[in-house]
């Protein structure tokens, strides 16, 4: 039995070899004694060094080649800590870091099978937002029924596609919850005990304010509600309301409590929406963290203490891991900046400069002004990508041209160039580049160029606008793997490859 003194709490044993079917394995002993092993009895599967497990699964494979071979199922692929020794996923947040994970995959600690979405029903929600994004107007007041007050009813953008989501604690003591995280939003809300107005149902225990020796309702007199332009009930507490675009909604009481980020980053008197009264298509989530530009997001609130710096890298697959970062995460050479630029008429939403796309390298004939007349943000929240009509056409038929040795397959909805790619052994599929402002360009990763919804349903993660006058929305699928920084102080976007690796 080893010991590591920097963490002695594991059994660690010295593994040198492998063996299949009595053959031991040309695998160099170093393989595993440089990055080490433990025996753990918490984990199903067995994780190896990946020539390590290479070198078994090809043995393997061959000596059960007179076998039929299944589907793949799906695992969690764990984080691996600076050590070599692999370690549970959500225990990875440390630092600034945050680790994000996708809502529907086996690294999710909300896993539903009863809530999981087919494809269509992805592509329906994700247009739902889509057309409220397109589509959001000022705040209108309306009237809450249920509790006889006037709430001035914020408009949020659909919320039902929001994938992807990270582990924070909220009180004193910190209490830990699964919640989205949406750069289209800007307050941050969890349900709350005694849920007055009804809850959904959600992964863990509702959070209790009772509980937390630091919670505190905030006044109808403060500066924060007064900007939130939001309502008081009879003991002039704060009230919150969000109608999203989805008709989903959460009511409550706007708050202040100690955010926990990380072991190492709490945040002290973190407003944040006290949900009493919430319902729609949340999922199983506990609740939302915005990081919108908003003055009331996380983003905002943290940017003393993080300097106005927030970035995540999606990850490319749902069985792999990303992460949110507070701050700057050190010297980053491959991150390319392009400008931020802002609309005074729509302040929360992130906006950047498009002026061209390229497909196999090839730049596409098309006028700067097909995007820059419109404008384009870019969303953690929408899935699919979508251009102006004119600017997804050339787009679609080059992408078509270069694929045209493939089998093309029905389409989806939003989504006309799909392909059948069953019994392919090999695909080589022709690049895709976002070309911006500033001598930028966003190379998609190939894990971000297709929506796969089945080997026999690939399609191109591209939608055009059905309105020539709608905003191009930048979605999440074709950001996978890449560092997103958003440097709201120096007004700045900046595209990192590889940065989830």
């Amino acid at each position: 039995m080893l010991t590591n003194p920097a963490k002695p709490s594991f059994y660690y044993v010295e593994l040198i070899g492998l063996s299949v079917g009595g053959k031991n394995l040309p695998i160099p002993p170093s393989t595993f004694t440089d990055t080490g092993t433990i025996i753990y009895s918490g984990t199903v599967i067995t994780y190896l060094p990946s020539s390590g497990y290479s070198a078994l699964r090809d043995e393997f494979r061959r000596q059960m080649a007179n076998y039929s071979m299944a589907p793949p199922l799906p695992i969690c692929l764990l984080s691996i800590d600076p050590s070599g020794v692999s370690a549970q996923t959500l225990a990875a947040s440390s630092g600034n870091k945050l680790t994000v994970v996708h809502r529907h995959g086996p690294c999710s600690p909300i896993i539903n099978t009863r809530q999981k979405l087919n494809h269509r029903q992805i592509l329906h929600r994700d247009q739902a937002r889509v057309i409220s994004l397109h589509n959001r107007i000022s705040a209108a007041s309306r009237k809450d029924k249920s509790t006889g007050i006037t709430v001035p009813d914020h408009v949020g953008i659909s919320f039902s596609t929001s994938d992807y989501i990270v582990t924070v604690g909220f009180g004193t003591p910190k209490k830990s919850f699964s919640v989205i995280f949406d750069t289209g939003s800007d307050i941050s809300w969890i349900q709350c005990r005694p849920c007055a107005g009804g809850c959904y149902s959600q992964n863990e225990t509702l959070f209790d304010p009772s509980q937390s020796s630091n919670y505190a309702n905030i006044s109808c007199s403060s500066a924060v509600c007064l900007s939130f332009g939001s309502a008081c009930d009879a003991s002039s507490t704060c009230i919150y309301a969000v109608r999203y675009g989805d008709n989903s909604s959460t009511v409550g009481f706007l708050a202040q409590e100690t955010l926990t980020l990380t072991p190492s980053n709490v945040l002290t008197n973190f407003e944040f929406g006290c949900g009493e009264k919430n319902k729609g298509l949340f999922g199983s989530v506990a609740g939302l963290v915005g990081l919108g530009r908003g003055e009331v997001s996380l983003a905002s609130q943290a940017a003393q203490e993080y300097g106005g710096v927030f970035s995540y890298c999606l990850p490319p697959r749902v069985s792999s891991t990303g992460y949110l970062t507070l701050g700057a995460s050190g010297p980053a050479p491959n991150v390319r900046f392009t400008p931020m630029l802002a609309n005074p008429a729509k302040p929360s939403f992130y906006y950047v400069e498009l002026i061209g796309l390229s497909v196999g390298g090839k730049n596409l004939p098309i006028p700067p002004s097909t995007f820059t007349d419109t404008g384009t943000i870019i969303d953690s929240g929408t899935v699919i990508t979508y251009l102006p009509s004119s600017g997804y056409s050339a787009l679609r038929d080059e992408f078509r041209r270069q694929m045209a040795n493939y089998s093309m397959a029905p389409p989806l909805p939003m989504l006309d160039t799909c392909y059948n790619f069953t019994g392919v052994g090999s695909i080589s599929l022709p690049s895709v580049g976002l070309r911006f402002s500033g001598g930028v360009t966003l190379d998609v990763d190939p894990s971000g160029i297709l929506y796969p919804a089945s080997i026999s349903q690939a399609c191109l993660a591209f939608s055009g606008n059905s309105d020539p006058s709608s905003i191009s929305i930048i979605g999440n699928t074709v950001q996978r793997t890449y560092d997103i920084v958003y440097d709201v102080a120096r007004g700045m976007i900046g595209f990192g490859a590889g940065g989830c690796s």
